[in-house]
């Protein structure tokens, strides 16, 4: 009688304990944020070779192994929670916390402000992204390497600067020559101070041509007189015979750079331009036969303001706040990472996961770009546990639990009758 039937027996009892263990871990965390069950994989230890006759190799298995141990990232249910902070991935990705030194990466998105405005999670981790303005766009800069997203409430913001404006305008084409109509467009200096701008239209032909003239207040500019407005662009603008726009200054239609001019409170100079066509190269002023009227303007400026609050992350992971009079402004920008093996990540508790030689090294970048999945604000991923593959695999370990079990009694019992044989 061998002992090797014991040992191969108790390898089997250690194995689907392991698989026990790793069932039970699972079911443990079906309700933790974007949880990832692992699956358990065994295989068979090497075999001894018995010698015999036979032309194939005569060999006895001595156990088994647990083989791996590998989380399962398949995409969990997403909930939503109605929390602003609260995001969630759809798709592949991680969200960075730590910092560049001590970085962690983690799928739960449920993170809050802490007192000092830190994008954090819910152990305190500060949640890394951009939040770095590029005061040519006012967006949010991403070219450069994240770094802990801070938000203070409260705080001012700089304002940005009025480089672009346009009106969505009808002149009427069956107006009698002088016929005016004038539009008004509130700009943005540097220092975040409004102006009013007025373009104002003068019906000049029967043919579909429009003189225009730019103003803007006059004790708004350095040496201009108050009351009387200051005009800082003009030139003509020609209709074809359905009313689009065809000619402006006698050129090809297209947008109309100004000068700005040089105000009065000291706020840098900006040029301005003025949008005529649109970026489908539709002119967003017609010429038709319909009372004058504008029926919208815009302008990519904005003025001072106190971030009140973060009121959305949206698909791109932008962090969207409320401030001044009712106005929305991205205040931040998640980064998100992707790996070329997420099954190699090492699992560090509190839903973090660290890199490592298996994982590859992380694909940095802001969602929706790069294979990086898109987020959903206000809404969280749920573990992806599933609890009937869980409990069917539940009874399959323990059964092979408990065969293995037997095989050691009937290995316990024949090596009784061999030692009885002495007797």
């Amino acid at each position: 009688m061998s002992v090797g039937s014991f040992s191969a027996a108790l390898s089997g009892l250690d194995a689907n304990q392991q698989k026990l263990s790793v069932i039970g871990n699972n079911l443990a965390n079906l309700n933790t944020v974007a949880y990832k069950a692992s699956t358990v994989n065994f295989d068979d230890l090497v075999s001894q070779s018995i010698g015999g006759s036979s032309d194939n190799p005569m060999q006895i298995g001595l156990g088994v192994t647990v083989g791996s141990i590998t989380p399962n990232f398949t995409q969990g249910n997403i909930e939503n929670t109605g929390v602003p902070t609260d995001v969630a991935i759809q798709g592949q990705g991680f969200f960075l916390v730590g910092d560049a030194d001590n970085r962690s990466y983690t799928r739960a998105g449920n993170f809050s402000f802490d007192p000092n405005g830190v994008l954090v999670t819910s152990d305190g981790q500060p949640v890394q992204g951009y939040t770095a303005v590029d005061p040519a766009t006012g967006g949010i800069d991403t070219s450069g390497q994240p770094s802990d997203i801070v938000i203070p409430p409260g705080v001012l913001r700089q304002p940005t600067p009025t480089t672009s404006f346009g009106t969505f305008t009808n002149l009427d084409a069956s107006a009698p020559t002088g016929t005016t109509h004038a539009s008004s467009v509130q700009i943005y200096d540097s220092l975040g101070v409004s102006h009013i701008e007025t373009v104002t239209m003068t019906k000049t032909a029967t043919n579909g041509k429009w003189d225009y003239s730019i103003t803007v207040p006059g004790e708004d500019v350095s040496g201009g007189t108050a009351g009387t407005p200051k005009e800082i662009a003009k030139g003509t603008l020609e209709f074809n015979g359905v009313g689009t726009l065809t000619k402006v200054d006698g050129n090809d239609a297209a947008d109309v750079s100004i000068t700005s001019p040089t105000w009065a409170n000291g706020a840098t100079a900006a040029n301005l331009s003025w949008d005529l066509v649109d970026a489908n190269g539709t002119p967003t002023i017609t010429n038709y036969a319909a009372p004058s009227a504008t029926s919208s303007t815009v302008q990519n400026g904005a003025p001072t303001g106190s971030v009140s609050s973060v009121i959305s992350i949206n698909a791109s992971g932008e962090l969207v706040a409320s401030f001044g009079m009712g106005q929305s402004v991205t205040v931040g920008q998640l980064a998100t990472a992707t790996f070329n093996n997420p099954a190699g990540m090492i699992k560090l508790g509190t839903n973090l996961y660290s890199q490592s030689e298996a994982s590859g090294i992380p694909s940095v970048g802001t969602p929706g770009t790069g294979g990086r999945g898109p987020l959903i604000g206000s809404a969280l991923e749920q573990s992806n546990v599933d609890i009937a593959n869980e409990f069917t695999q539940m009874i399959l370990a323990q059964r092979g639990y408990q065969a293995n079990s037997k095989s050691i009694t009937v290995a316990d019992e024949l090596l009784v009758d061999t030692l009885d044989l002495l007797r």
